[in-house]
């Protein structure tokens, strides 16, 4: 393809919850596009968007996808996403490639949580919303009563752009006709006039001018006057359209084909996406916007990283500014050394299609290009090294699981996968915890996870045996106590000597280290060349745990007396000395295990709300506030200890039918109650034997 218009272009992103019909609709738009010559299906496993093994065996979409079509002289990129909540990550990172965010819910379950998360996020975002109600065939959907709710739920500003007819086999185009114009302008519930008028005295509100017209026209004010009226509504979020359509039947489709084209901004005609720039390294960050001038220096955009068995590492970018051209150098981010692009592509699903060029507007690929990262930046002037995007409320990853491979010989190859992984999924971690030795892998939720370790096992050949991950407590003490060792050995020749008394003490918790390590020894009973040895070997015992192998937190140690020998001592045995010394004290001191404590926020239906609290109190949870948002929703604010929410997830998810979701942080720590302690002492017993 040759450069177009930025004008041309409408990058539209259908997500929602899973089941509302996004991969149906998107395979409908095409076929009903010409684009493609036949209908896929879910249940066949042959459509565009689902195209991996993952996807057609779980039959969900896992990742988004990539499919465009022309309709009425426009070029239409469309992203689907996927609907489950554990995959929400993936839809959130596409929202800046993107001038509208059409969230799909589908006509009789109504409104999720995923929509309603969604909804939220863009309008945080800025970017132009719009409501699709799919499945309207359905005829036990109430659709008068789901506007109702959608309008409780997101604002009085969302208004019907077409209703339904009577019959559900197509739709009534509200915001260009009143009623009165056409034969056949009923609508299966409200007036079509009455709804023309709202919607048509909404987009006016916008524009003084405008108001006096329609104010004097009255019926005969011409809707095609409100093009530019419009797209301000939805760069202000005053109007958020809501559009009737059947993916299955195919209802509503020619007329939401025609509000892509015609009324869903260009990248001309709304908010530009959040960028900030930094003009020197001692000046603060500001915000820039880039301008879709296809002459301009370029300034593109990664929003999305896979790795493609025939192509490799896949870099997936949206164009901002001026005009990406194959075969040419550009910069990441503010590396000094240039990446050379050699082919460009347009995504039709699994399908590459070469092209010279990217303008303004459009959305491409790149491929085997290792430096390529997950919000890169790409752009062919040092000028723009510091331009990035204004961080994304991307979900956090709490659910977890402790790894390790099944077979060992797999470490390098694992080390490889993991990486690529990650650099697919901005919402997979996995990293090494220190206070447990564990490697944890953490997702959104348990089959976030699930598909992870599939795709290791089906691509990489790499299994791993998985089990719930240690909680990291913390070990100190509550009182002043003393300690002494005296290591002493023979072993025929030259012996090892070293004798160390030292002292305890608890610090605050707000200390800045921790720990300390102070010398109060007088007359040279441990010369000063062993004091690095004994806080050497005090450190070693801190670090490692003394009552139950975790690592130790706020204590203050001081070395105040000991014995030395002129030949038999050696730095290792004040070491010893030191470790033994540290360990007896310790247990005179009162030790307590120290746990984690978490901030938790729940968004759950209501009527919930009770069920969640009462749960809480089970596992130790205190509530901290508990309120009703919008029309059914309540927020509930707790903290809880982190042993207590291995499986929280799932069990949210059981408690309130997959409609709520969390999030967490740490909060500070608290004494474990004694009953725990005496449990995980007592499994690190073997430990302490052996030691």
């Amino acid at each position: 393809m040759t450069t177009r218009n930025p004008a041309d272009f409408r990058n539209v992103l259908l997500c929602g919850g899973s089941g509302a019909g996004k991969t149906t609709l998107a395979e409908r738009l095409l076929f009903d596009t010409q684009t493609t010559r036949r209908l896929g299906t879910i249940a066949e496993g042959n459509t565009v968007s689902d195209f991996t093994e993952e996807e057609k065996a779980h039959k969900h979409s896992l990742q988004p996808s990539f499919m465009h079509f022309e309709y009425e002289s426009h070029w239409v990129n469309l992203i689907d996403t996927p609907g489950l909540i554990d995959f929400l990550g993936h839809a959130v990172a596409c929202f800046p490639a993107v001038e509208t965010v059409a969230v799909v819910i589908d006509a009789y379950r109504g409104i999720d949580t995923v929509s309603r998360k969604l909804m939220a996020i863009a309008e945080k975002r800025q970017i132009p919303r719009m409501i699709i109600i799919n499945k309207i065939d359905e005829s036990q959907a109430e659709l008068e009563l789901l506007v109702e709710q959608i309008r409780e739920t997101f604002g009085a500003t969302c208004l019907p752009i077409n209703l339904p007819s009577p019959d559900r086999s197509k739709v009534v185009n509200v915001f260009e006709h009143d009623g009165g114009d056409a034969a056949g302008d009923e609508a299966l519930f409200s007036s079509v006039h009455e709804a023309h008028k709202a919607i048509i005295e909404q987009v006016v509100e916008v524009d003084e001018e405008l108001t006096g017209i329609y104010l004097e026209e009255g019926e005969k004010f011409d809707p095609t006057k409100l093009h530019a009226a419009f797209e301000k509504c939805l760069e202000q979020a005053h109007l958020v359209p809501i559009c009737f359509c059947s993916a299955k039947t195919g209802a509503g489709i020619d007329d939401l084909l025609h509000v892509f084209a015609s009324l869903c901004p260009s990248p001309v005609e709304v908010n530009p996406p959040e960028f900030v720039k930094r003009d020197a390294e001692d000046q603060p960050e500001h915000e820039w916007h880039a301008e879709p001038d296809p002459n301009g220096k370029i300034l593109a955009h990664i929003f999305k990283v896979s790795s493609d068995p025939f192509v490799g590492k896949l870099g997936v970018f949206r164009v901002h500014q001026g005009t990406v051209k194959a075969k040419t150098d550009l910069f990441l981010d503010d590396n000094k050394k240039p990446i050379k692009i050699g082919h460009l592509f347009v995504l039709q699903g699994k399908e590459h299609v070469e092209v010279d060029a990217l303008g303004p507007g459009m959305i491409g690929a790149i491929a085997k290009i290792e430096e390529i990262k997950f919000n890169g930046v790409l752009h062919d002037s040092h000028e723009l090294d510091s331009v990035r995007l204004l961080p994304l409320q991307l979900p956090k990853s709490m659910y977890g699981l402790a790894i390790e491979l099944k077979n060992h010989a797999d470490e390098t190859k694992f080390a490889s996968a993991a990486h690529k992984l990650m650099a697919e999924d901005p919402c997979l971690i996995v990293e090494r915890i220190a206070a447990t030795n564990q490697t944890v892998m953490r997702g959104l939720g348990e089959l976030h996870l699930r598909v992870v370790l599939e795709k290791l096992k089906a691509q990489y050949n790499i299994e791993l045996i998985t089990t719930p991950p240690k909680v990291a407590y913390k070990e100190t003490i509550t009182s002043n106590a003393d300690g002494h060792y005296r290591h002493k050995k023979q072993t025929g020749g030259a012996g090892q000597f070293g004798e160390v008394y030292l002292r305890i003490e608890p610090l605050p918790q707000d200390h800045a280290d921790g720990f300390e390590f102070v010398s109060e020894v007088v007359g040279g009973t441990v010369p000063r060349q062993y004091w690095p040895a004994v806080e050497k070997g005090v450190r070693q015992i801190y670090a490692e745990g003394a009552i139950a192998g975790y690592p130790m937190s706020n204590i203050r140690c001081v070395l105040y007396d000991g014995k030395y020998h002129d030949v038999d001592s050696k730095e290792i045995a004040f070491i010893t000395a030191g470790k033994r010394a540290f360990i007896e004290a310790v247990s005179k001191a009162k030790p307590v295990l120290l746990e984690p404590f978490v901030n938790l926020e729940i968004t759950a239906p209501a009527k919930h709300m009770g069920d969640i609290a009462g749960h809480l109190s089970t596992k130790r949870g205190r509530v901290q506030s508990s309120d009703v948002v919008g029309a059914d929703s309540c927020v509930v604010k707790a903290v809880a200890p982190m042993s207590e929410l291995q499986n929280y997830a799932n069990e949210l998810k059981s408690m309130t039918g997959g409609a709520g979701t969390f999030t967490m942080d740490y909060s500070h720590d608290e004494r474990t109650p004694a009953h725990i302690q005496q449990q995980v002492m007592a499994a690190y017993k073997p430990k302490a034997e052996q030691d």
